[in-house]
């Protein structure tokens, strides 16, 4: 499960339990950290998640913004809520691929607001994913 961490909404996006394929599933509607993050929780238990990565977000230059801090405080409510891992990950221009992609897509204006935190979710899980993977086949290099 992948988390897109917002003042006002969530996005939130799922990948089969093969971790293959990222799918948007939807936003949670943010009115305290408390109460997201006990949605965040219920879901992550009706779906049988395994793992809750929640997106970092940086400055383009790669130092900490002003939402950092507040991402890394709610990852850490995540993992004291569901007992899961909890990574963090760079989610620089989640939004902005987010957006191109609902865009070629023709979804209206009107609709990719109401659906571009969950596409953004989606974007940081496959990018997440990708990495996992990656690192995996490496590690498969190094020991053979």
């Amino acid at each position: 499960m992948a988390i897109d961490f917002g003042e006002r909404r969530i996005g939130v996006a799922l990948s089969d339990p093969m971790g293959l394929i990222a799918q948007p599933y939807g936003v949670i509607e943010r009115q305290s950290d408390r109460q997201a993050a006990d949605e965040v929780a219920d879901l992550a238990r009706r779906e049988e998640v395994g793992r809750i990565v929640v997106g970092r977000p940086l400055h383009m230059s790669g130092q900490p913004s002003e939402m950092t801090s507040r991402a890394e405080k709610f990852a850490r409510m995540l993992a004291a809520r569901t007992g899961l891992p909890v990574d963090l990950y760079d989610e620089r221009l989640t939004t902005v691929s987010a957006e191109r992609i609902l865009i070629e897509q023709n979804v209206r204006r009107r609709e990719r607001r109401a659906t571009v935190d969950a596409a953004a979710a989606q974007v940081l899980l496959e990018d997440y994913l990708r990495s996992r993977q990656r690192a995996d086949g490496e590690d498969a290099e190094f020991e053979g």
